[in-house]
């Protein structure tokens, strides 16, 4: 255990006003004004995320500048907010951690910092630090600027890319709220100066509820996805929602089998899937396919995505619910022959990889009012 004391003295205001302000509350008026704090950390064993929290006031800022210096202060200003990360950084490291943060909005990157939303700004600034500052990743007001769901949802995706990179984060905030989302192996607790280790637990559930929802449901989501906001007439679409509110959006359609002993048989194919950017972080994009894939497997349909984003194929390749048709950019006739039988073949243009749902099959009970109900 090791002890930080710190002590700060400012010389007393004798203005006119500090004189009114002392007569009026009988507040006597010292030489100097005093604050001292006296803490224990215990951080020679191993840890990966910290969390200093305490009201306003209760000296977390002075207290984590004393350890660990001043907040890097981040510059923004270029046309794109890909453009403000440090050169250097590869566009898929770029884009990994700013999925992993939860700002998985593409057009979001392309614009700049000024027109971000809180949530949006609180979430690039995140990326940034964890690609750009050395150990311990320092944050101080860490979610104040945001609402508490934004908040508790950030938190986890935080955490779950600095375990996964093994990284240091040290959080800093008045909001206790984020200690289960966070969850950090170590709370230093300002209001009564105690340092306790905790152990790692599941998240909070969020409940989910899935089902089919209307194609001009789309036009809420449209903003958020990086193709075309124009969505294929043939499309079936299905929404989750959480907390009572709309939060993902999933469209498939089928693609006819032109060739071969499946010939005149259709493969379903995810055309467009969204996730809300306040709802990012907590894999609702998989539950939502895999939920419906489950379905239509079920009903003795196959069930295919073709995603493009780096992040989102190895999601997939992780997940023992999918296989890999395809990886990105590898494709020959014979293996698409259900699209368009090409040998440069690229899903919407893009080099996509092509995985095939093979989960467990769910009763196709998803008829225009059911719904399905899970948790995240």
């Amino acid at each position: 255990m090791q002890a930080f004391d710190l002590v700060v003295e400012t010389p007393s205001s004798a203005s006119i006003r500090a004189r009114q302000v002392s007569s009026m509350f009988d507040a006597p008026i010292a030489e100097k004004t005093r604050l001292e704090w006296h803490v224990q950390l215990e951080l020679d064993q191993p840890w990966n995320v910290g969390l200093l929290v305490g009201p306003s006031g209760s000296g977390k800022s002075s207290i984590m500048r004393h350890i660990w210096g001043a907040e890097p202060v981040l510059n923004w200003g270029a046309p794109s907010v890909v453009d403000d990360f440090v050169s250097g950084l590869s566009i898929e490291d770029i884009a990994g951690v700013c999925q992993a943060v939860g700002f998985n909005t593409i057009p979001a990157w392309l614009r700049p910092y000024a027109v971000l939303s809180n949530g949006e700004r609180f979430r690039a600034e995140l990326a940034r630090r964890m690609l750009e500052l050395p150990d311990p990743i320092v944050v101080d007001e860490f979610t104040s600027v945001v609402d508490r769901q934004v908040a508790q949802i950030g938190s986890h995706a935080v955490q779950k890319w600095v375990r996964r990179n093994k990284r240091q984060f040290v959080a800093v905030t008045c909001h206790y709220d984020v200690i289960d989302w966070l969850q950090p192996d170590w709370v230093l607790d300002m209001a009564t100066r105690q340092f306790q280790r905790r152990l790692l637990q599941r998240r909070p559930k969020i409940d989910v509820v899935i089902g089919r929802i209307p194609a001009a449901a789309w036009s809420l989501f449209a903003p958020f996805h990086y193709m075309t906001a124009k969505l294929h007439f043939a499309c079936t679409c299905f929404g989750a929602w959480a907390a009572g509110r709309p939060v993902g959006f999933l469209a498939i359609r089928p693609m006819p089998v032109s060739t071969g002993r499946e010939r005149g048989t259709a493969i379903w194919m995810v055309s467009r899937v969204v996730t809300l950017p306040d709802w990012q972080g907590l894999g609702l994009a998989m539950i939502l396919q895999d939920a419906i894939a489950a379905q239509y497997r079920g009903a003795g349909h196959r069930f295919r995505c073709p995603p493009a984003h780096p992040s989102f194929v190895r999601t997939f390749d992780r997940s023992p619910n999918w296989k890999l048709i395809k990886a990105p950019g590898q494709y020959s006739a014979a293996s698409t022959n259900l699209l368009r039988g090409s040998g440069s073949y690229k899903y919407g243009g893009r080099p996509c990889a092509i995985f095939e749902y093979v989960g467990p099959a769910a009763e196709p009970t998803l008829l225009p009012l059911s719904q399905l109900r899970g948790a995240a």
